[in-house]
């Protein structure tokens, strides 16, 4: 029988690592890796239900994109236009991520450095 668990993010050495605050996106150009929001189990059996809500604490709507698990342009990526100063965005509605011996990691790319943090948490599945 499956077990779920509720966890925070794990940046995998990241800030902050596994505490539940906001990771304020710093990456901000495409085609790189960029700020680490998730690095996903290594155990194949284990998946990763992840749940990433964003927010604009600047005055004008920016652009978000999610790699997901590759930072491979535009084939693994979720673009976002998050509007300004208007609460948390549902960004990531509980896709799924499956453990790889490699582990897969999420990432993201914002327009301007800082301007958006993302929230959010990881059911895992074991």
């Amino acid at each position: 029988m499956a077990t779920f668990t509720k966890i925070a993010f794990n940046p995998a050495g990241g800030t902050p690592a596994g505490t539940g605050l906001g990771i304020p996106v710093t990456a901000t150009t495409v085609g790189t890796v960029g700020t680490v929001i998730h690095t996903a189990s290594t155990t194949p059996a284990t998946i990763d239900e992840v749940w990433i809500y964003a927010q604009n604490y600047d005055t004008t709507d920016r652009k978000l994109t999610i790699q997901w698990g590759a930072a491979t342009a535009g084939t693994h990526e979720i673009e976002y236009t998050v509007k300004a100063e208007s609460g948390l965005y549902l960004v990531c509605p509980g896709l799924i991520m499956q453990g790889n011996a490699t582990a897969k990691v999420i990432s993201a790319i914002a327009a301007t450095a800082t301007a958006i943090v993302l929230y959010g948490y990881v059911n895992r599945i074991a």
